[in-house]
């Protein structure tokens, strides 16, 4: 067998649970959660088209994000359901490692979408004179496009190094979906060069977004601190909350999954992981950046009147 061969052509994903009772309650759980993310970031790509005052730098990015949240979990979910209402877990080779370019694609925009918003945020809060030429629409587009063609580019760098490994025999992940560390385990073949690659180009985007995020966030803590009244500190962070308690759920999660050695991966202890950043985070997103917006609201609000 030569180093680029693979005997194995497809692959049976395990999902969750084994136990057919489980899975029915897990195919309810998980159809909800879809149907809600994907009800809930058209909802706010709508709302944001429709209404001019949202038409701004923060709600762009956050139109960004929704398109990348929908691409995020229709990547697993829906094949999930699928092999829990039919119990057909399998997925054929090129299936998996689609799968699996499209999901860290997603995940790799999402990450730096977070990094751009931070930024944003910082902008707003330290330099408000300067904001609207900081953040005048040529910079907005190009950081959006830029985040879109690193995140498009990094996951095709660790698909095109997934089918130089060998599959002999055993084709069993137990995972909800195809991910590259169970892939790892699975291989019969020396999977040094795809780790370092992983740990590059995947651990590269994770640290340094959140050093940017983390230095951003302390320019933005000192400024808050030189404002006089509460209230104002108050109304300055509130626009930050929202970021922080997403930031810290997604790199959490996301960095303990690949940024670490592959003698570490446990298949059984951490296929619940993705689970927070790729299911939960694209769901949670609208209703913790805009629904709980007062202008999303009132602009809502607006849309269904007719006025």
């Amino acid at each position: 067998m030569t180093q680029n061969s693979t005997s194995v052509t497809e692959f049976i994903l395990l999902g969750l649970s084994s136990n057919p009772q489980v899975q029915l309650i897990l195919f309810g759980v998980f159809l909800i959660i879809y149907l809600m993310a994907v009800v809930g970031n058209i909802l706010i790509l709508l709302i944001v088209n429709l209404d001019i005052r949202l038409h701004t730098p923060m709600y762009f990015f956050l139109c960004n994000l929704s398109i990348v949240d929908i691409g995020y979990i229709t990547s697993t979910v829906p094949k999930m359901l699928m092999n829990y209402l039919f119990n057909d877990k399998r997925i054929s080779f090129s299936g998996c490692l689609s799968q699996m370019y499209f999901f860290i694609s997603f995940g790799g925009i999402e990450c730096l979408l977070l990094d751009i918003m931070a930024y944003d945020r910082y902008a707003a809060i330290c330099h408000p004179l300067y904001y609207g030429v900081l953040m005048r629409p040529k910079i907005c587009i190009w950081l959006a496009v830029t985040a879109w063609i690193i995140g498009l580019s990094i996951s095709g760098v660790h698909a095109g190094l997934m089918t130089s490994l060998s599959f002999c025999q055993d084709n069993v992940i137990e995972h909800f979906f195809c991910d590259i560390p169970p892939l790892f385990q699975l291989s019969c073949t020396d999977t040094q060069i795809n780790q370092i690659a992983t740990f590059i180009f995947g651990g590269g985007i994770i640290l340094l977004s959140f050093l940017v995020i983390l230095l951003s966030y302390i320019y933005i803590a000192l400024a808050i601190l030189r404002i006089q009244s509460k209230e104002g500190r108050c109304k300055a962070f509130s626009t930050c909350a929202s970021h922080l308690a997403v930031v810290n759920i997604y790199f959490g999660t996301i960095t303990f999954t690949y940024i670490r050695p592959n003698s570490t991966y446990s298949q059984e202890q951490d296929h619940t992981l993705p689970v927070l950043y790729g299911i939960l985070t694209p769901m949670l997103n609208p209703i913790i950046y805009s629904l709980r917006n007062k202008d999303v609201q009132w602009a809502f609000c607006k849309i269904i009147q007719g006025t």
